[in-house]
């Protein structure tokens, strides 16, 4: 029988249990993963009871209210707390999301909490995501030209701006590619969803004129063709979006450029 052990410090062990103030009028768990590198311990999963009677709505209000009211060495990203930025992307209730959009009374039960998955993790829900960035400055993000810069703008039809509705709202919070397995196994050299959802909007430009070199340099057994299209990464996206639709049209312009 093949034997599968975990590497040394990645068992998540059980952990402390904090209690609901006394007199909480709706109290609810929430399990936390927690990590410090530096103690050498393994991980563990916190249990803390909030008072939703005095809390905000949402899984972040839950978070700031458990930092600064009860364990203030929690550690977790957030910034706009409007689903526009993109920092609090964590895993909540078994499912990559935003915190600050994701509410608590769509949860049943305890409200469990993890880092975004098959990330090395920095300390408790704060992952590293620097090689994620490198793949997203791999594909050159910003309009390429070279005709001669116009007196102005470079115009855009309406009808060639709308191509572009369902690219460009993406918030880089690597929901989608942390939840994709291709990415998972080979993400040192697959690009994943986020980063060719982000390829496929500068190639639907209609003002970018660097297409060819964009194709070639995607087109590659691994930076492109990972994808097996199982869209985890449109079923989680927390914008909506679908990065699988993306990657296959980027396989489509690379079939129509051989023609």
């Amino acid at each position: 029988m093949v034997q599968l052990a975990l590497p040394r410090n990645s068992r998540v062990e059980p952990g402390k249990r904090h209690p609901a103030p006394a007199g909480a009028r709706r109290p609810r768990e929430f399990k936390i993963y927690r990590y410090d590198p530096e103690s050498g311990a393994n991980p563990r999963l916190d249990t803390f009871t909030v008072d939703l009677a005095d809390c905000g709505p949402m899984v972040l209000d839950a978070l700031i209210k458990i930092k600064t009211e009860v364990d203030s060495t929690l550690t977790f990203r957030r910034s706009c707390r409007e689903g526009i930025c993109g920092s609090c992307s964590m895993n909540i209730d078994g499912r990559n999301t935003l915190a600050c959009t994701k509410a608590i009374e769509d949860i049943q039960g305890p409200v469990t909490i993890y880092p975004l998955p098959h990330m090395q993790v920095i300390k408790d829900l704060v992952v590293d995501l620097e090689p994620f960035w490198r793949q997203y400055e791999s594909i050159e993000p910003w309009l390429q030209t070279k005709t001669p810069e116009p007196a102005k703008e470079r115009r855009q039809s309406p009808e060639d701006r709308a191509r572009l509705d369902g690219l460009y709202e993406c918030i880089l919070c690597a929901c989608c590619s942390t939840s994709c397995p291709s990415y998972w196994w080979n993400g040192d050299r697959y690009l994943g969803p986020a980063v060719l959802l982000q390829a496929y909007r500068w190639l639907a430009d209609s003002r970018d004129e660097a297409k060819a070199e964009r194709l070639a340099a995607l087109d590659d057994n691994f930076k492109l063709y990972r994808c097996h299209t199982i869209f985890n990464c449109a079923n989680t996206c927390p914008k909506g979006l679908n990065p699988a639709k993306a990657i296959a049209e980027i396989k489509k312009l690379i079939v129509e450029q051989t023609l």
